[in-house]
């Protein structure tokens, strides 16, 4: 009875939750507007944020755009080998891999960044295989490596993560993360690789195979990962379980999107992806122009809006497996530095199932998120 007590006790040790902080801080796409840079760097490199999620139908490469996360702002801490090495990271669904700068980056936009040194790990193992991520001015090349990545108090061992050996040009100097961390499907990863939730599950270090995500929209503290469980202080409004579509990213089915009532994109269901690595609202281009002309407001309105105009902005409410998900106005204005502007930007990809739509942190703060693995649903607590 002892021994049982004692190895019941182990297991619960070894499986637990853990959370993870976010910090959330200026994004990329604000620093380089306060350096004066951003203006030429969207012009000499046009946003294409539809190559993040299907490369071929927009077609680029097939690989990871540093663009895509130029208006991120929720970053958390990781390590890397033995001892510890840290690094800044975006919890990504959107992506699969993990990857960070390494030392064998000498660039200044790569020194001003964490780099990750193999010679002073003692459980870093070398490969032969190399991996690209593409870049709005080049490629960060590098190889592939595996060490044990700790994730707050969980130790994945044997992770495979990419060691950049170039960087993608000096506007990276910039760039307030050092990494990313994908938290999507091993379909979608590059090279073949396991996603660091994957090795969490086939190790056994979570309690249950799905994550948490709260966001919160304080301006730094609050918001978090939560691994192996759901935090049930957040989900007092109950859970809305809605099925996945496809299980490449976070994907499920919307039925329509309406405004005061009225249905005004989405009329005949469309695919979304709920991804935490993306900011904005990212929607097809004819139905951005259906929910402006709903709202009342400009084809401009993405830049710069009066402020004074929120309380007077209607709800947009997301049809979603027969139940509503309401976005108010105070959720899709954004208001920085006492400018606002509307959190959508235009994406058009067709796939086969229509033209896809991205719900990204605008979204994601209004609601508890449950990435559930087990049983492949997404689950929606309001906040």
């Amino acid at each position: 009875m002892k021994l049982l007590l004692l190895l019941g006790l182990v297991a619960l040790a070894q499986c637990h939750l853990s959370k993870i902080p976010l910090r959330r801080m200026k994004s990329l796409k604000q620093t380089l507007e306060e350096h004066g840079l951003l203006k030429q760097y969207l012009k000499e490199h046009p946003r294409n944020q539809a190559s993040k999620y299907f490369p071929i139908l927009a077609g680029t490469t097939s690989s990871e755009s540093l663009e895509n996360y130029m208006d991120t702002e929720y970053y958390g801490t990781i390590s890397i080998g033995t001892p510890a090495q840290e690094f800044t990271v975006i919890f990504d669904t959107g992506s699969s891999n993990l990857w960070v700068p390494s030392v064998y980056c000498s660039s200044e936009a790569c020194e001003n960044h964490e780099r990750f040194n193999p010679s002073k790990s003692s459980t870093f193992e070398s490969t032969n295989d190399s991996v690209s991520i593409a870049y709005g001015t080049g490629s960060m090349t590098g190889i592939l490596g595996y060490d044990t990545v700790t994730v707050s108090d969980i130790q994945v061992t044997n992770q495979i993560f990419g060691l950049s050996e170039t960087e993608p040009g000096t506007f990276f100097y910039y760039a307030p993360f050092d990494g990313i961390l994908g938290l999507a499907f091993p379909s979608i990863a590059s090279s073949g690789a396991t996603p660091v939730f994957d090795n969490m599950m086939s190790q056994d270090l979570v309690a249950m195979d799905l994550f948490s995500v709260y966001l919160s929209s304080d301006d730094e503290s609050g918001s978090f990962v939560l691994f192996g469980g759901i935090d049930s202080s957040y989900t007092t409004n109950g859970i809305s379980w809605i099925p996945l579509s496809a299980e490449t990213y976070w994907q499920i089915t919307m039925d329509s999107v309406s405004i005061n009532g009225d249905s005004v994109a989405c009329t005949s269901t469309c695919q979304a992806i709920v991804d935490t690595g993306t900011s904005l609202l990212a929607v097809p281009s004819s139905a951005l122009d259906s929910i402006y002309s709903a709202l009342g407001v400009s084809s401009s309105a993405s830049e710069e809006i009066s402020c004074d105009d929120t309380s007077s902005l209607p709800d947009i409410v997301f049809e979603i497996s027969n139940t509503s998900f309401t976005l108010p106005a105070s959720a899709y204005v954004l208001e920085i530095n006492g400018s606002c502007s509307l959190g959508f930007e235009a994406m058009t990809v067709s796939t086969e199932s229509g033209d896809l739509w991205i719900l990204g942190d605008v979204f994601i703060r209004e609601y508890y998120v449950i990435f559930d693995r087990a049983n492949n649903k997404l689950g929606l607590s309001s906040l």
